[in-house]
């Protein structure tokens, strides 16, 4: 049997990923040794140069949903690396989209479509176990081989969560692709719901996703979760990395969020009506950089440094309406530069330095060049101990709404705050909560 053959095959009788990704190993001849290697023979090793389509006809693999698309991006991962092209169309996910090192998955922008299943969901039946790759559900209904699920519970949740793919089924019970990562209880809520991220990577380096929409389909999944496990795109560990040109909207979480990925760039993307944060470079993630990006009418902050975000670059941003603070950051967010946003009508404030102690706060951010206009209370709010803030040349006003009646306010605790060339249009310019000398 060919690879497309095989391929074809195994879609059209819903065998399982992990059958998916086995039998593409065993077919595959080429040597990829030496791609991805940092120092390799010469460059065409180090970077192999695969090619696949996928489309809803005319195309090296044709579908309609994740196994397709999954079907190409494994084949391109096991040689080495190199592009996946999707064909415009909408494509059901029952299941994210599972990202490779050195694979880059392309659209055409709005006419490419991936949109999430709807949402089952079950309490469990029994405990989930710390270690186990297994739950048991009340109603099995909608779980099935090869689809995406979410276990959690009411006080282990966050990171203590797990997302993971369905791998086997006996009755109501089911294997998972994944361990939990604590006991999940049946007397603390622990609940199954086949939630997931719209596009997906672990573990990972140098993928790339670009031009094509990630449409999380809220109306059909009531259950918001954190950005900690899953977001409309979601890293994790997913290092030098890009997220360029993608439009995710309506996923009932976090817009994109990467979470301990190092070197990430976001640029050119739009993110709309997510229930969580808009953009969420997320805890342990070093030097990202998110660029010319737009968060609008999204649930909560508009751009979220998550904890021990470092040396990152917020430049040329839109920040629209959102339901939190235009932008916040804090715990050990230190090192970061914020330039020539545009940050216009958030709910809870324009721009928020969380409160932290001195050890664990913000310090030695440069916020130059932005627009901060009619948000809620103030334009910005330098809270918690955090040292050697800059804020200089930037528009911070209100326009006659009444919203924005603070410029800037600076907290108690607050130590050095530069403030240079701004201008500054509110009832109250400055509020300073400092103890005088």
């Amino acid at each position: 049997m060919s690879l497309f053959a095989l391929i074809k095959h195994v879609i059209k009788n819903g065998k399982s990923l992990a059958f998916l990704g086995t039998a593409l190993l065993a077919v595959s001849t080429a040597n990829a040794d030496e791609a991805g290697r940092k120092h390799a023979e010469n460059e065409l090793q180090a970077r192999p140069a695969v090619r696949i389509t996928v489309a809803l006809r005319n195309a090296d693999i044709i579908g309609s949903d994740n196994r397709a698309l999954q079907a190409a991006v494994d084949y391109v991962g096991n040689l080495g690396g190199g592009v996946v092209e999707i064909g415009p169309g909408e494509y059901l996910m029952r299941d994210a989209l599972h990202l490779r090192s050195r694979v880059t998955v392309r659209g055409i922008g709005a006419k490419t479509v991936l949109k999430k299943d709807r949402e089952h969901r079950s309490l469990l039946a029994a405990d989930g176990d710390f270690g186990e790759a297994a739950i048991t559900v009340e109603n099995p209904e909608g779980f099935a081989i090869g689809r995406g699920v979410y276990v959690a519970s009411k006080t282990m949740r966050n990171f203590l969560g797990v997302c993971a793919t369905i791998l086997n089924s006996r009755g109501n019970y089911f294997t998972l692709s994944r361990s939990l990562n604590a006991d999940i209880l049946m007397e603390d809520g622990g609940v199954a719901a086949t939630v997931y991220p719209v596009i997906s990577g672990y573990n990972l380096e140098e993928a790339r996703v670009e031009n094509l929409t990630a449409d999380g389909n809220r109306a059909e999944n009531p259950t918001k979760v954190d950005g900690c496990r899953t977001a409309g795109i979601f890293l994790y560990r997913g290092d030098h990395c890009v997220i360029g040109n993608c439009f995710v909207r309506d996923y009932n979480g976090d817009g994109i969020s990467f979470q301990q990925s190092n070197d990430v760039q976001v640029e050119g993307c739009v993110v709309e009506r997510c229930a969580g944060f808009g953009l969420h470079p997320g805890s342990g993630s070093q030097r990202p950089s998110v660029k010319n990006s737009r968060a609008i009418a999204n649930g909560e902050d508009g751009f979220f440094f998550c904890w021990r975000v470092r040396g990152g670059v917020a430049e040329g941003n839109w920040l629209e309406n959102n339901g939190g603070y235009g932008m916040s950051i804090g715990h050990k967010d230190s090192d970061n530069f914020v330039r020539k946003n545009t940050i216009i009508g958030n709910k809870l404030g324009g721009v928020y330095w969380r409160e932290e102690t001195e050890p664990m706060a913000a310090h030695r951010i440069t916020f130059e060049d932005n627009v901060v206009r009619d948000n809620e209370g103030w334009g910005l709010f330098v809270n918690g101990a955090t040292r050697n803030t800059i804020i200089r040349s930037n528009v911070i006003e209100d326009s006659g709404s009444g919203r924005q009646k603070t410029g800037i306010r600076i907290g108690k605790q607050a130590g050095e705050v530069m403030m240079e060339g701004n201008t500054i249009k509110a009832a109250n310019q400055l509020q300073d909560e400092r103890q005088k000398k």
